[in-house]
């Protein structure tokens, strides 16, 4: 038993500084500095305060799933890869940089830091329904190139979180050749190599059942023909436009 638990051990660390070799090989190829100046200090990560108030979204997404959401789901995944990360090589290496090698992530930093990430972009892409926004001229062009109009993205993303299979997510990405849709089980995105398209998302939709369920029980359709009324498009211009 000794010798299986120290062989684990060994295991572990192995991986762990493996993904740390290859995150460092990349970075080094940019700089010259020494690698205990690139490691810097552990990151602690925090629940964003909402950018708006909890009942903002109503009537479309109801104020005690937005507590819930935010306050419990949310804070139990910083809390946890808080936890996972600590004391490990990892723990100074951005979540951007460790979705780079998700496959290879032990599966509590990959789910976790994958569900602050993703919880993070989604608070930030809504706004209140009665605060109507539309797409720049620049993100729209894209739109139509990449989908033939906005309600065919529409269409398209709506169609990829109504059919995901269990809890995950619908994307709408940035990709060297142009916009996409997309979707990830769990709590995994697009920045992440394990991905089926990658991009930088800049819509997130999140159609696990906590999203919804109070107040949609299990018509996961009609929540993700609502959530359309409160996507805050200037805020995802502003991550098209953003280089």
């Amino acid at each position: 038993m000794r010798s299986y638990t120290f062989t684990v051990q060994l295991m572990k660390q192995i991986v762990t500084s493996l993904i740390s070799a290859v995150l460092f090989a990349g970075c080094a190829t940019t700089t010259t500095a020494p690698m205990k100046e690139q490691k810097g200090s552990p990151i602690s990560y925090t629940v964003p305060p909402l950018p708006y108030e909890y009942s903002a979204l109503e009537p479309v997404i109801d104020t005690e799933t937005m507590k819930l959401h935010h306050d419990k789901h949310h804070q139990a995944y910083v809390d946890n890869v808080n936890k996972a990360l600590a004391a490990t090589e990892l723990a100074s290496i951005p979540l951007e940089q460790l979705f780079k090698t998700a496959s290879m992530l032990p599966p509590a930093v990959r789910n976790n830091g994958g569900g602050h990430y993703n919880h993070s972009l989604f608070w930030q892409v809504m706004s209140s329904p009665k605060k109507v926004t539309t797409p720049s001229p620049e993100l729209l062009l894209a739109i139509n190139s990449a989908f033939g109009s906005l309600d065919l993205l529409k269409e398209k993303m709506s169609a990829a979180g109504t059919t995901r299979f269990g809890s995950g997510w619908a994307w709408l990405v940035k990709t060297d050749g142009g916009l996409a849709v997309t979707s990830t089980p769990n709590q995994d995105n697009p920045l992440m190599d394990v991905a089926d398209v990658k991009g930088t998302p800049i819509l997130a939709l999140d159609v696990w059942e906590h999203a919804y369920y109070l107040k949609y029980k299990n018509k996961r359709a009609d929540y993700v023909k609502a959530w359309w009324s409160v996507v805050n498009w200037d805020e995802v211009s502003r991550r098209y436009s953003k280089k």
